[in-house]
């Protein structure tokens, strides 16, 4: 895999270079999807349309989708001379990418309980943004990210890699809550009690926003920042959705329930 990083990139200098492109162009995504968003919902859930294509069943979909974020920089750590991963603050961020998309990938669709099909360009969307993604954060961290030798100790990392761990936590549970709404047989929705959700409609994404909040605050890069913030423009608009939803859908849903930031939003 050196070889064909070589016959792309003629140098290190020059393979930093496009990683930084590629973390700036990710800002540009996310504000195109800001303004996209305000317009649309993102098209998958109970919001799929079959104007964004033929319908994919959603666990094959999401098991394919998510797959490259995890055997891309696998291929990565295993075929190319990664030379900071002897370090442990590179190692304990790669951990938590890995520990996140090990659950996505390979556990989470397994899990699905029925669930809405997903159109075909969402899921394609989705699958090349897993792998551009997957290839910025895991390249730059094996082989060019550079922390002090203090950094394991330092707030940044000791706050982030908390926030990290409590938005893991949750983001499982809310999952494990919904996918727990209804008994075998049943079909239709439920209004989602426990957990988070006894505070904000979007449990579940409130949980992914500080997952990576806090490894861009334990990871200190513009890489992780690019994903952190497209990331939260995505499922912040999905939580807003999700509230109006059930608003109208149900007449004796929680008032004091927020969106996605208890108490406040």
């Amino acid at each position: 895999m050196d070889a064909l990083l070589s016959l792309l990139f003629s140098s290190e200098e020059e393979e930093l270079y496009m990683l930084d492109r590629m973390a700036y162009f990710m800002f540009l995504m996310a504000a195109c999807t800001f303004i996209t968003l305000l317009f649309e919902n993102v098209p998958y859930g109970r919001y799929a349309t079959s104007k964004y294509g033929f319908p994919v069943n959603a666990r094959f979909a999401w098991f394919v989708q998510e797959l490259p974020a995890l055997l891309l920089p696998l291929c990565l750590l295993l075929w190319t001379s990664s030379s900071k991963t002897s370090l442990l603050p590179n190692q304990l961020l790669i951990a938590m990418y890995f520990l996140h998309y090990v659950q996505r990938a390979c556990i989470y669709p397994f899990l699905i309980r029925g669930g809405k099909p997903t159109p075909f360009a969402s899921f394609a969307l989705a699958f090349v943004f897993c792998c551009y993604n997957g290839f910025m954060q895991i390249r730059y961290l094996s082989h060019y990210a550079e922390y002090p030798a203090y950094w394991v100790t330092h707030p940044c990392f000791l706050i982030g890699s908390a926030l990290w761990f409590v938005g893991w936590f949750i983001n499982l549970q809310s999952d494990h809550i919904l996918r727990n709404l209804r008994k075998p047989g049943e079909t239709g929705y439920k209004v989602p009690k426990g957990g988070m959700f006894e505070y904000v409609s979007g449990a579940n994404f409130l949980g992914e926003i500080t997952e990576w909040a806090g490894f861009t605050l334990a990871g200190h890069s513009v890489h992780s920042a690019a994903f952190a913030i497209f990331t939260a423009v995505v499922l912040a608009s999905r939580a807003v959705a999700h509230h109006k939803w059930y608003l109208a859908k149900f007449e004796d849903y929680p008032k004091s329930r927020k969106v996605l930031i208890p108490f406040l939003f």
